[in-house]
């Protein structure tokens, strides 16, 4: 039965593009390109991001996140993806969709960040457009889900524009900066995306 199919297309073949931009899968040569933009992005990522391990940003612990990645890719868990400009392959931030649940569910939870010297420039917005339909496509997901927290206001732009609805208030739903934060819960079905 289609509903209950898992992706039959390997993960190194998941790279969507459009829009100018190119999604795919974390490689260690990524590594500098990476780490710069993340320490560079450092004070404008933490507000929003859970608290960074201490070897964050090293080469062990790029690789040791690699390793991770894998296995959740090959277990249909997880899906990390970088996200690159086309016209000069810089990076501008990264979308993972997380907690894959098959079965009768065919779900998952998308989580994004953009490095600041890209952000307020629409391109989070667009790379979701592109990895949508991947999303509904090869992954034959139902049900797209996300979570921000609530004074994010352009995070919840880039969920209303790619045409998410806001569902409910989760209380103390994770830990942000070392604090339980209250976030906002939105969802997107296969049949109400329009791609």
């Amino acid at each position: 039965m289609a509903l209950f199919r898992l992706p039959s297309s390997g993960p190194a073949a998941l790279a969507p593009r459009g829009n100018g931009l190119l999604l795919r899968a974390p490689q260690m040569s990524d590594f500098l390109q990476w780490a710069h933009l993340r320490e560079s992005s450092r004070d404008y990522l933490t507000p929003w991001e859970p608290i960074w391990p201490s070897d964050d940003l090293t080469r062990s612990g790029f690789r040791r996140r690699l390793r991770r990645y894998s296995e959740d890719i090959s277990a249909d868990r997880s899906y990390p993806f970088l996200i690159f400009r086309e016209l000069d392959g810089a990076m501008v931030g990264g979308i993972t969709l997380a907690n894959v649940r098959r079965g009768i569910v065919q779900a998952g939870t998308i989580g994004y960040w953009v490095g600041k010297p890209h952000a307020h420039r629409g391109y989070m917005t667009a790379a979701l457009r592109v990895l949508l339909p991947t999303l509904f496509g090869e992954l034959n997901l139902h049900r797209v889900e996300a979570a921000c927290i609530p004074t994010n206001a352009p995070s919840i732009r880039v969920l209303e524009k790619c045409g998410f609805s806001r569902e409910g208030l989760a209380r103390r739903y994770l830990c942000i900066n070392g604090v339980w934060q209250d976030h906002l819960l939105f969802g997107l079905l296969h049949e109400d995306f329009r791609g």
